[in-house]
């Protein structure tokens, strides 16, 4: 069966969850209960059309004629359906349980959102022509915002509005340039723009066009005001896409203007998006440190594994322009290897997340502790998740961090002084952003999880449901299977990678172990790591269980020691004191955190005045009408190319 097709069917699945929410809409539970079931074969089917799309080497694009003009799948398509699929798919089982918290509170809208936008996510990474792209850029545009501003809050339309805005800014960019490249090609087909690219200065142009606009709706640095202001509003399952999967739409579009479409022709373009993956990689786990509501923190930790993906992307452009295939190659395998990486334990994280503020009903970590005793399924699958964003062996987030570190030590091998210069800088950056998010989930899980709980609520919390734990737990072992497999796995994205640069898979694994090529540079193998780490733990897990009856009594005697004072409850360790070091150091990062270009310069003109401004509904219904025509039907219409 042609992997469209099963695309097809997940596009359907999506479809019927939305219409069973609405027919359902008196009858709730049910009805919401099996949409769940329903969105969750819709990610099964596209599971499965990604991965046979990977395995098979198999471009849809000369399967069917009739349906190649409009959508079609090579590899890279393959891998985002793929991402987005295994993320949809926990986030359906999740929502399960998780959706009896909006029972009789509209919960069958937040549903139908979230399928529309699942929908639209899968759709536009198959699309093969400019307008279909654009059609669903838009729907993915309207549906985020419509769950963004579910709950209808102020603080949600606010949040809402922004996030609206910074969008279609970033869409009108991407048009843009889409135009540009759809009218020097005179044909909106993707294969036609491949084939006629645009060259010299117009060239850097549309891939300015194209890094800013991308750059905003994958959440860079310097263009990311949006998300740490809309993610943590909308509700956890919902949100989970928009942090995981949504943000990836703007690596894909990245990948695909300067790699595809421009042929990475520019050194200086490399070294743009290396730097900017660099800091965007570093600024986000340092404003992470600084929070104290979860999923604001999540929110951060997202731009900065952007930036990780980033740096891979930008080595490769760097390999690409230079003429070096197998730094090309290393240094796009890591970034793709990254980006589905990210995904699986950042979903972890914020579904984990969810269930903790869906029984706290607090996203401020200061208010919790203890929970590992009482939510401990979900305590075990938040551990996976947070060693594996801190690129811990042998999970999956160290595999992949491993490729972007040999492709950067490969940088600094070859090619001019600026090689010299950038592979070490990367490599420094690099290592910060893993130290500094080692400390941050040290914090987060230590704050959250462990010690005494800080408030009566956080004592009487109990476990979520199946629903939800069977969405932690699966991603959780999906963590584990893609680091410690990775010798049988990266072949793949070293085919996918391939595909992309017009050039023959390198081999990358023998046996038990990777290495980034050539195998005199470095050598991992994550199965035996695992054993040994495996072997290693049953010695004091044995000395543990020996001496436990000495243990446990002694450790509930008298108060916690406070070197020699008298103990107080203040002294408590808290989300703000074990970072304030870092604050105290770094204040003059922290401190010129100001209000976004859009809070500052937008919302004042669609907001009524007053001590408490709130947001004109006409000024903003106009608004949206006039960035909605401009985007969908102006620019593209002035174009006069053919479809």
């Amino acid at each position: 069966m042609s992997p469209l097709v099963l695309v097809c069917f997940a596009l359907i699945s999506y479809a019927v969850a939305a219409i069973l929410s609405y027919q359902g809409r008196k009858h709730e539970q049910e009805s919401l209960r099996l949409a769940g079931v329903i969105s969750a074969f819709g990610g099964l089917f596209g599971i499965i059309a990604g991965v046979s799309t990977i395995v098979s080497g198999y471009d849809t694009a000369d399967a069917t004629a009739a349906m190649s003009h409009w959508f079609s799948m090579d590899m890279l398509s393959a891998l985002m359906v793929v991402v987005i699929s295994v993320v949809t798919m926990a986030a359906s089982v999740y929502s399960i349980n998780y959706l009896e918290e909006y029972y009789g509170k509209g919960g069958w809208k937040v549903n139908i959102l979230f399928n529309i936008f699942a929908a639209a996510m899968t759709a536009i990474v198959v699309s093969a022509n400019v307008m279909i792209f654009i059609v669903f850029m838009e729907i993915i545009s309207l549906a985020s915002w419509l769950i963004v501003t579910s709950d209808g809050s102020a603080k949600s339309k606010k949040a809402g509005l922004q996030y609206f805005i910074a969008d279609h800014a970033a869409s009108f960019l991407v048009v843009v340039a889409f135009m540009i490249v759809a009218s020097h090609a005179n044909n909106y087909q993707f294969s036609a723009i491949m084939h006629n690219p645009v060259t010299g200065a117009m060239a850097s142009l549309v891939f300015l066009l194209a890094l800013v606009g991308f750059g905003i709706k994958a959440a860079g640095i310097g263009l990311h005001g949006w998300l740490p202001k809309a993610y943590p509003i909308a509700p956890s399952y919902c949100s989970t896409l928009i942090s995981c999967v949504m943000v990836k739409i703007g690596i894909y579009g990245i990948l695909k203007f300067a790699i595809l479409f421009l042929g990475a022709t520019q050194l200086w373009w490399g070294f743009l998006v290396l730097i900017f993956g660099a800091v965007s990689s570093v600024l986000g786990v340092m404003y992470a440190l600084a929070e104290h509501d979860i999923k604001r923190l999540l929110a951060y930790h997202t731009i900065e594994n952007i930036g990780i993906i980033l740096i891979g992307v930008g080595v490769s452009m760097i390999g690409i322009a230079s003429h070096h295939p197998v730094l090309a190659l290393l240094g796009l395998l890591g970034g793709l290897y990254h980006l589905l990486n990210h995904a699986v334990f950042k979903g972890l994280l914020c579904l984990g997340s969810g269930s903790m503020v869906f029984r706290m009903h607090t996203k401020d970590m200061d208010d919790m502790g203890g929970l590992a005793k009482t939510m401990p399924k979900t305590a075990a699958a938040f551990l996976i998740g947070t060693l594996a964003i801190c690129a811990l062996p042998p999970l999956n987030g160290f595999v992949s961090e491993w490729f972007i570190y040999q492709s950067l030590f490969s940088l600094g091998k070859v090619g001019t002084v600026a090689n010299l210069v950038f592979g070490p800088f990367g490599m420094v950056m690099l290592a910060f952003t893993g130290a500094l998010a080692c400390m941050c989930f040290v914090k987060v899980y230590g704050i959250c999880f462990t010690g005494a709980p800080k408030t009566e609520r956080a004592a009487n919390t109990r476990e979520v449901g199946p629903a939800m734990i069977t969405a932690t737990t699966s991603l959780a072992i999906l963590c584990i299977v893609l680091g410690v497999c990775a010798p049988w796995i990266a072949p793949y994205f070293s085919s996918i990678a391939s595909s992309m640069l017009n050039m023959a898979p390198l081999t990358v694994a023998h046996g038990l172990t990777v290495y980034p090529a050539v195998a005199d540079q470095a050598i991992l193998s994550t199965p035996v790591i695992a054993i040994a780490l495996a072997l290693l733990t049953l010695v004091p897990a044995a000395l543990l269980y020996a001496f436990r009856q000495r243990r446990l009594p002694r450790r509930h005697q008298g108060d916690p020691w406070a070197c020699g004072y008298q103990y107080e409850q203040r002294m408590t360790v808290s989300a703000a004191s074990i970072t304030r070091p870092m604050r105290n150091m770094f204040g003059f990062i922290y401190n010129n955190r100001q209000a976004s270009l859009t809070e500052r310069f937008v919302l004042p003109y669609l907001s009524e005045g007053g001590e408490n401004p709130t947001l004109d509904s006409r000024k903003v219904c106009r608004f949206c009408i006039i960035a909605v025509v401009v985007v969908v039907l102006f620019v593209p219409l002035i174009s006069g190319v053919s479809l």
